[in-house]
């Protein structure tokens, strides 16, 4: 059972307790529940449904951890998404298998995004066939309700099956048998939010998701939430600072500059939404400005990014006013004539077997980011032995991955059951992460102007949590 929150809401009433099914005590399989205890009837509300990955993704006795939903869901009144990393959304499928049919909430570019990031965990997880596979997501589709940015939503805390949005006013003065949501701009990944939830009482409890840090390039910062009766945050990087924008691209300009002067391939492992678009979008500054070869090949090694990138670029009203202004100016940092788009995996075994046998320079994008799957994986089979190769870890990665072998500077990795030796240069770029750092965090939650900021700190390692919460102390 859950316990309830330190300082929770209790009136003859109105119970609130939270659960945690994920994402509690590590990066992945981000799942919580807002229990709420109302007029005698049991409510709850789930906040994004995500896969275990990498140590995640085992029990306390090593053994895979199933994906089956072990919790209740009769209880459920929604499901709300934070933003569409597979560590939010992944076990999906899974609970709509276990007869999920209430409704799925997030932004509307996030609901463009579902399907296209769940497509391939359909395919490989389950081994479904297209016509399988469509049949899912159109299910997922028709659940899922967009609500843009900063409009409330009511969600009816009874067990009627309306669910019509009231107008702006109606939301100020909610009724008591109603919760009413809210998203706002996380600038974590296109489309990302945190959840604003309003009580029946009109307390508010923020649940962060994932958030991005401040002065990137391509999306605007996160908006800062003006109260917080209680404030769900997570803290993958809370121990961490992260390069500034100015010191991520000097640092990418100096390994490119360096790596041709070797010879050699640059692979960047990097996740199909978020890490990918800002590569490129740097990428592109650096070939206008000419402080890299304009005429080195961008390799773009992934479908699934691919369709991403292209969402971003019909999203463009939500882009930064610097990524605007480029626009405006004719350039098109996701679209520019040097990137060169892989699609079939004929062309994409093709260009690793060329790249193995003359280590010709170039710059490879491809998933997956953790190196944990995807065509990523046959680039470092082939490439990690040899000394010109260089790695480029642009994101976080988890215990258990192969990206965190590599970024701990092991000499030998195995991938497909097979050893293979790591004569490569590895580099880490904490720049690049789509994750907040604790000061990104710290300010996020001072920017809190009311509310008593009673604060659950998830979505971390040990040491990143303790941290935090020691900085918020």
């Amino acid at each position: 059972m859950p316990t309830p929150l330190k300082n929770s809401t209790q009136t003859t009433n109105l119970e609130i307790n939270l659960k945690h099914h994920g994402g509690k005590l590590g990066v992945t399989g981000s799942c919580h529940e807002l229990r709420i205890n109302h007029n005698g009837n049991n409510h709850g509300i789930l906040i994004d449904c995500g896969l275990f990955q990498g140590r995640d993704a085992k029990d306390k006795n090593g053994n895979e951890r199933k994906l089956d939903i072990e919790f209740p869901i009769a209880h459920l009144k929604a499901l709300i998404l934070t933003h569409t990393h597979i560590d939010h959304i992944g076990r999906l499928p899974w609970l709509l298998a276990k007869g999920f049919k209430q409704p799925i909430y997030c932004t509307p570019a996030t609901a463009e995004l579902v399907p296209l990031m769940l497509d391939d965990g359909l395919k490989l997880q389950l081994g479904l066939n297209k016509s399988q596979r469509e049949r899912v997501l159109a299910l997922i589709r028709k659940q899922i309700k967009p609500i843009p940015y900063n409009q409330w939503h009511r969600i009816p805390l009874t067990f009627s099956s309306s669910s019509r949005s009231s107008s702006p006013l109606e939301a100020k003065r909610p009724k008591s048998s109603s919760l009413y949501l809210r998203f706002q701009p996380a600038g974590h990944i296109l489309g990302s939010a945190y959840v604003e939830i309003k009580l029946p009482n009109n307390e508010i409890i923020v649940f962060s998701g994932d958030l991005g840090p401040s002065k990137t390039p391509l999306l605007p910062d996160p908006t800062l939430p003006k109260r917080a009766d209680l404030l769900v945050i997570e803290s993958t990087y809370g121990n961490k600072i992260h390069d500034s924008v100015e010191t991520r691209a000097t640092r990418l300009q100096q390994i490119i500059e360096r790596s041709l002067e070797d010879g050699g391939a640059i692979i960047i492992p990097a996740f199909s939404v978020g890490r990918t678009q800002e590569l490129l979008f740097d990428i592109e500054h650096l070939i206008h400005h000419k402080k890299i070869d304009s005429k080195i090949p961008i390799i773009l090694d992934s479908p699934l990014a691919n369709k991403v990138t292209k969402q971003y670029r019909r999203f463009k009203k939500l882009w930064s006013k610097e990524a605007t202004t480029k626009l405006n100016n004719h350039r098109h940092p996701l679209n520019f004539e040097q990137c060169i788009v892989i699609e079939s995996h004929k062309e994409h075994m093709k260009i690793v077997n060329r790249l193995k046998s003359t280590a010709e320079p170039c710059i490879i994008v491809a998933a997956s980011g953790m190196c944990a799957g995807g065509r990523v994986m046959n680039y470092l089979e082939a490439l990690l032995p040899d000394k010109r190769t260089d790695i480029i870890l642009a994101g976080y990665q988890a215990h258990g991955t192969l990206g965190r072998d590599l970024q701990n500077q092991e000499h030998q990795v195995w991938i497909d059951n097979q050893p293979i030796d790591v004569n490569a240069q590895i580099h880490t770029m904490s720049g690049y992460s789509a994750h907040a750092d604790q000061s990104d965090l710290i300010k996020f939650v001072e920017g809190i102007e009311e509310g008593r900021k009673e604060i659950v700190v998830v979505h971390g390692e040990r040491e990143a949590r303790e941290a935090l919460c020691a900085a918020l102390t």
